[in-house]
């Protein structure tokens, strides 16, 4: 079992410790924990895992090894939520990582469907999704060069509902052509040019009239 000290005073606040076996505290570069500041010992306290339990134990160090703000003389057993301070310099004890056991038989189950996953082609995945291998297809069906499968029905189309009349059934109506208006410009176009040729007429009418009073003068 591995327990878990933060440091919440000192350069180290914030930063986390495994203690997952016996380990010396101090300001010895040889300690497992290295506290540098004057006030610690060189061999100042120790942390102990006794079945699983956490101890810290003071080793005659000059300014103390508290726990909860308690000064101990020996050894103190340690539960999560402790503060264990060698000092002035605090550590909050944090609760130990559970360890997951895996039954051998569920292991053994997980590492034969990771194998069989491994296993599966493409093909394999394509059969499972409805393709059928060839040995489960019709042996009487032919194929072309192409793989094209020869001599195959062709599905008849769904029959019709009973009481449904087709006759009923309307055709769709024959559009019918819509007259353009005419425009006013048009229309105006249209009435000059009327006028025109009416001016002409007249006008041919009066020169016939007065050659024919020439002529019979």
């Amino acid at each position: 079992m591995t327990w878990k000290i933060q440091a919440i005073t000192g350069d180290l606040t914030g930063q986390e410790i495994s203690i997952d076996r016996d380990m010396l505290v101090g300001r010895h570069q040889a300690a497992d924990i290295v506290l540098q500041a004057a006030e610690i010992s060189r061999k100042h306290a120790a942390f102990l895992l006794k079945e699983n339990a956490l101890w810290v134990q003071d080793l005659g160090s000059s300014n103390g090894t508290f726990v909860n703000d308690m000064r101990i003389d020996s050894e103190a057993l340690l539960k999560q939520g402790d503060i264990v301070q060698f000092a002035s310099l605090k550590f909050s004890v944090l609760e130990p990582a559970q360890e997951v056991i895996v039954e051998p038989e569920l292991e053994q189950t997980a590492e034969r469907i990771i194998e069989e996953a491994a296993e599966k082609t493409a093909a394999h995945q394509m059969n499972d999704q409805g393709m059928p291998e060839l040995k489960e297809r019709d042996a009487e069906v032919q194929l072309t060069r192409d793989g094209m499968p020869t001599n195959v029905g062709i599905p008849k189309p769904a029959p019709i509902p009973e009481g449904i009349d087709l006759s009923a059934v309307k055709p769709e109506p024959t559009p019918i052509p819509v007259e353009q208006p005419i425009s006013r410009v048009e229309e105006a176009k249209e009435q000059q040019k009327n006028a025109s040729v009416g001016l002409i007429s007249l006008i041919v009418i009066v020169i016939l009239a007065i050659m024919a009073w020439l002529f019979f003068k």
